[in-house]
């Protein structure tokens, strides 16, 4: 089961830290999950992708973990040193949701493109499977955004994959050098009008090409900022954010009703 129509969720958000296990499934990483429409009783098929941190094993052990607790059928796709599965296009298509961790937005651009697996995710993308991810995992969808991966001053990328056509800022509320940098590009033309994102934030596209829908927070007070150009100067406008509930502490047998939502009719809900 895929989605209804193609569709991103890029935030500032996923795993979450635990009580006991180091890390959790948080509600965004659910929300993910709720839009590929997995039938009642199938395990979730969640594909990671660590690019842009290097494809480091301790992280994809937390990550493991964390979906084993709540039933989801989780796997990695590795590019460092080379690809960990025999063909790209069949491990990506077979998954219910991409999702893609954060790190270097530019390393992890330059290598999908060298692997091709930028069209590779477009093809999915296309054929219903969620795309989704925090940081540079949200990011990369987009025509551009502002990154670190320079160093630590905020620098205008404007080469994403462009799946969705306008840019996006990150960290709004943790890093206060990020907005000041994400409003000059866009009022000078480095990048496209976009939004910006707290951190727990996430913003829903739908369709082909990829149209907002509206933005989620796993908290309360998380927001989400529209960024357009008026006479190369920027100016902001709030959106309305919809909190979403917790996520569940365990589910052994995956049953997606756990959460309802108006956005998904009776047709699209298994």
């Amino acid at each position: 089961m895929t989605a209804s129509e193609p569709t991103i969720l890029a935030t500032c958000g996923g795993l979450l830290p635990g009580e006991w296990d180091e890390s959790v499934y948080g509600p965004l990483l659910f929300e993910a999950i709720r839009h590929a429409r997995v039938p009642a009783g199938q395990a979730p098929r969640v594909l990671h992708v660590n690019t842009a941190g290097g494809d480091q094993r301790t992280i994809e052990g937390a990550e493991l973990a964390a979906a084993r607790a709540v039933g989801v059928d989780a796997r990695h796709l590795r590019l460092f040193g080379r690809p960990n599965v025999p063909s790209l296009r069949d491990t990506v298509l077979e998954a219910d949701v991409v999702w893609v961790s954060g790190g270097s937005l530019v390393n992890l651009l330059a290598v999908w493109r060298a692997h091709r697996l930028d069209d590779v995710l477009r093809e999915a993308w296309e054929a219903g499977v969620v795309l989704a991810g925090g940081s540079a995992g949200a990011l990369c969808w987009h025509t551009g955004g502002v990154t670190q991966s320079f160093g630590p001053t905020p620098t205008a990328v404007a080469d994403g994959l462009g799946f969705v056509c306008n840019s996006l800022g990150v960290h709004t509320d943790s890093d206060p050098n990020r907005s000041p940098a994400f409003h000059a590009a866009i009022a000078d033309g480095t990048l496209a009008e976009g939004i910006e994102i707290d951190e727990g934030v996430g913003v829903l596209y739908r369709g082909h090409p990829a149209t907002f829908v509206e933005a989620v927070s796993d908290h309360d007070g998380g927001r989400a900022i529209r960024i357009s150009r008026d006479s190369n100067r920027s100016r902001a406008t709030p959106l309305n954010v919809r909190r979403l509930p917790d996520a569940p502490t365990l589910q052994p047998t995956w049953r997606p009703t756990w959460i309802s939502s108006p956005d998904l009719t009776d047709e699209e809900t298994p």
